[in-house]
């Protein structure tokens, strides 16, 4: 049967063809995608082309990234959405701006006594309700290890969270998942970095502290590391490392282990 959604599906792809070799190049320099079969990697080259056709790139003065770079971009924000065809998960925002270093944000909050505090906060990147996604253009060069870093999923997690109203650390699960399994994972190991974190301000955690900062920043840095850094996630939180594994239904754990028995010591490599 005819769809109308396929065929302009195809015709933007016929539109914007990437070659072999332009693809190879892209995925030598994002390590995270190592491990991936040639199926998957040829589904996320189409997924990215569409994502920059219905995308638009605002780049600021000091941002002129090339098809590469965009693709590169565009890989590391399809990667999350590989496996999940049921939803039009980036639904919501068309824009993404590239600011050429970190920017000051204008911070807003409220005390138990009511009293308001505002400050300006350096950040790399932010993700605002109905509104574009912002990335520092040093952080986007710098993600797409296996380092636990990747700005791109980092805000484009709070896109997803943002599916149900305000980012809350619960983005909408699929109906073979439980709401109170995810609260229980996820409240659980947020509840617990920040207790660690109050008794031992000054050791290392388990996960990078930024977390902490409430259930929505806990839910997009998690996610950075569930795609960049599988082992450490498992190791502090395997509950959350599972829960998350059912809703992007991919295992970047027994990719990363594939790999590294193939080639020991391959997470310490320089790429």
């Amino acid at each position: 049967m005819w769809s109308f959604r396929a065929w302009r599906r195809q015709r933007i792809l016929q539109r914007h063809p990437v070659s072999p070799a332009e693809w190879a190049a892209v995925c030598r320099q994002l390590p995270i995608l190592d491990g991936l079969n040639e199926h998957d990697l040829q589904r996320l080259c189409e997924a990215s082309v569409l994502f920059l056709h219905g995308k638009h790139l605002t780049c600021l003065p000091g941002v002129e990234p090339g098809k590469h770079e965009r693709l590169r971009l565009a890989a590391q924000a399809q990667l999350p959405l590989l496996q999940l065809d049921d939803l039009d998960w980036y639904q919501g925002f068309h824009e993404l701006v590239l600011y050429p270093d970190d920017f000051l944000s204008p911070q807003r909050h409220r005390d138990a006594s009511g009293v308001e505090h505002t400050w300006e906060a350096e950040h790399s990147g932010e993700a605002w309700q109905q509104g574009p996604v912002i990335l520092a253009w040093p952080g986007v060069q710098a993600s797409g290890h296996w380092d636990g870093y990747n700005l791109v999923i980092h805000e484009l997690a709070h896109k997803l969270d943002m599916l149900n109203g305000d980012a809350n650390g619960q983005p909408p699960l699929h109906r073979d998942m439980r709401s109170s399994d995810w609260a229980a994972a996820l409240q659980g190991a947020y509840d617990h970095l920040n207790q660690q974190l109050d008794r031992h301000p000054h050791q290392h955690s388990p996960i990078d502290p930024y977390a902490a900062e409430s259930p929505a920043e806990f839910f997009a840095v998690c996610s950075e590391y569930f795609f960049s850094a599988p082992d450490l996630l498992h190791a502090a939180y395997p509950a959350v490392y599972q829960q998350l594994q059912l809703f992007y239904r991919q295992d970047p754990l027994a990719r990363l282990q594939r790999l590294q028995q193939a080639h020991p010591g391959y997470r310490h490599q320089e790429f």
